[in-house]
Order: C-alpha cells, then structure tokens, then sequence
C-alpha cells in the first residue's frame, strides 16, 4: 500500500492539497469520495471525524485541514524546496501568510460571500477587520514579488494563489492587476496544471 493517501473530491478544497502533492513529486494514493453518506461513513470518520475533505495519511499520521496539508508536506519533505530555511527571514514571511490566508483571509471572503456585516466600528473584534483591509494588506504584501515569501515559490503560494484564484473566478475577491499577475504566474506550474488536469479529468470520467 502505498505511503502517502490522499481523500479528497475534484469540488472542494482538496484540489488546493492536490496541487502541493503535485509539487512534492512523490507518489501518492488518491481515495475520491464522494460527498454525502461515502464521507459520513464509520471508516472515513476515523480519518477525519469531520466528515469533511481534504484529508492526508502519511503512514501512521493523519492530518486534515487545507493548510495544515500543505504545511505538513513542506516540512516533512524539505529537500523539495517549499519552506525556507530555517532561521532565514523569509521563513517567517512564509508562516505569516500562510496563517494570514487561512485565517483572515478566508474569513473575510466568507464573510462578503453570505453578506455578513461587521458592525461599524466593532472591525477589531473580528479577526479580518475587515474585507478591503484584508485585500489591502494581501496586495501590500505581494508588491516585492514574484511569490509571497520573495524569491522562493513555496507551500505558502500554493495556499495564498489558490484561496486568490478561487475568489476571483467566483466574484467574491475583486480582480487587481496584482492579483491576477501573481495567480497567472503560480497557474503555469506545471505542477499546477497536472493537479488540475487529474481533476478534471476524474470529473469527465464520473459523469460519463
């Protein structure tokens, strides 16, 4: 069997953790669920109490959650290059981001996709404060280029460009020049379109 198991559906966020599985290069085991009773079910339950995909076992370790995935496999294969070293200031710009996408970031975009208002002047008790400053101190942080940590492509951009991407096709993040010139540059990875290209495909093959 093989080492590195993935669960995952082509319509969630488990296209995100596909991509970075992309980029380890390693040989991984995909276990498609769908959504519904296949992912309520006693034996995925014990992989992921949740209910919910994405989900990675390596070995003996389970982890779940998009960014934990991705954090996860940066760390754990560091010889691929996704995480900066340590004790480099970059590596600090790498956590910072990382976090920020998944927790601001994210917030902030479902908040303006359900309408959900934040009260004048109550922004410092939501952790987004709010979503043009979250837009605004994303951009900010992308100006030196070309990746979120500076030189380096890391698990960071899969993540950051992914939750950018998404938005943006969806309507929800409004398009900057900035925005699209950072995700157009993470989407020619080869690593990138292969992700895509799987799920796609698997997409095509279970509906015909």
């Amino acid at each position: 069997m093989n080492d590195l198991v993935f669960y995952t559906n082509p319509q969630s966020r488990g296209r995100i953790a596909h991509w970075m599985l992309e980029e380890i290069g390693l040989p991984y085991e995909t276990v498609w669920l769908e959504f519904g009773p296949a992912m309520k079910s006693r034996e995925y339950l014990k992989v992921n109490p949740m209910g919910k995909v994405p989900a990675f076992r390596h070995g003996g370790v389970v982890v779940t959650e998009t960014p934990a995935i991705c954090a996860y496999l940066a760390d754990r294969f560091p010889e691929k290059n996704l995480i900066p070293p340590s004790g480099h200031p970059a590596r600090a710009a790498y956590f910072r981001w990382l976090f920020f996408a998944a927790g601001p970031l994210e917030l902030a975009v479902t908040a303006k996709s359900f309408d959900w208002q934040v009260p004048e002047n109550r922004g410092g008790f939501a952790g987004f404060g709010s979503y043009k400053a979250a837009l605004k101190t994303l951009e900010k942080a992308l100006i030196p280029g070309p990746y979120i940590c500076g030189e380096q492509f890391t698990a960071a951009d899969v993540y950051v460009g992914s939750q950018l991407a998404w938005g943006m096709m969806s309507g929800i993040i409004e398009k900057r020049p900035l925005f699209e010139a950072y995700v157009g540059r993470l989407q020619a990875r080869p690593a990138a379109g292969r992700a895509n290209l799987i799920n796609e495909e698997f997409l095509k093959n279970s509906k015909s």
